[in-house]
């Protein structure tokens, strides 16, 4: 009996069994002509439970997903106007659509391409400079929708074990992002100064774009980091074996 339990102990040790995949993991089968079908359709299962939040794993809600800090330098000179962003909360994360998937091969890259009709962006913002001849150093609330938004995913991968499972770690992401129609507006902000207000919003509505792209590289590399994250949370608490079918 002694000799039973320690073989019973050995094995849990060294040989763990893996439970069944949890709700929130789609299967697919190993030999499907059509995998890559079956992976996008399987990350476009995890939309209600990235909206949600999974508990069990420490996987935080996407909505809103949280990014800390922006500044950006919108015109030249010693009292060019700067912004920083701070706080900055996206809705419409969790409403994607993989439109391609370019799965890892001898050493290349993943690539994907996904898409989202909006995303509502809410931040807290501080400006400094002058603005359109008028002194603009203040604060208020910040306010974005980003309408046809895809973004452009490449990323390296490796697979890591601990305690006899094998796991997927990306270990490096990119990402590239691209904005159809972007509207941008502040409120609440110098003292509910009509004349300031009016000013800093029509230069927003005019030059969106302009300011879009003043925040593009530093969006999209810490769009790329907190992806990053809440991917490699999840891959970590799922044995590769989990996500196909015997």
């Amino acid at each position: 009996m002694l000799r039973y339990l320690c073989l019973v102990v050995i094995v849990q040790l060294f040989w763990p069994v893996h439970s069944e995949a949890p709700a929130y993991i789609k299967q697919c089968r190993r030999d499907d002509p059509k995998l890559v079908d079956c992976f996008i359709g399987a990350v476009e299962h995890l939309k209600p439970y990235l909206a949600s939040g999974i508990p069990e794993i420490q996987l935080p809600s996407v909505e809103p997903f949280k990014m800390d800090s922006l500044a950006l330098q919108l015109t030249e000179g010693p009292q060019g106007y700067k912004i920083t962003l701070k706080n900055m909360e996206a809705y419409g994360a969790s409403n994607f659509q993989v439109k391609s998937l370019i799965l890892s091969e001898n050493n290349e890259p993943f690539k994907a391409r996904i898409i989202m009709p909006k995303l509502k962006i809410e931040a807290k913002y501080t400006s400094s400079g002058v603005l359109l001849i008028i002194p603009a150093s203040g604060g208020g609330d910040f306010h974005a929708t980003f309408e046809g938004v895809s973004a452009d995913l490449t990323g390296k991968t490796s697979v890591r074990e601990v305690k006899g499972a094998k796991y997927l770690h990306i270990d490096s992401l990119g990402l590239v992002l691209d904005v159809k129609d972007v509207k941008m507006s502040i409120s609440r902000a110098f003292n509910n100064n009509r004349i300031l207000l009016e000013a800093t919003n029509l230069f927003l509505s005019e030059n969106s774009q302009v300011v879009l792209e003043a925040m593009q590289a530093q969006l999209q590399k810490k769009l790329a980091s907190e992806f990053g994250k809440l991917a490699n949370q999840l891959l970590k608490n799922v044995p590769i074996e989990q996500f196909y079918v015997n």
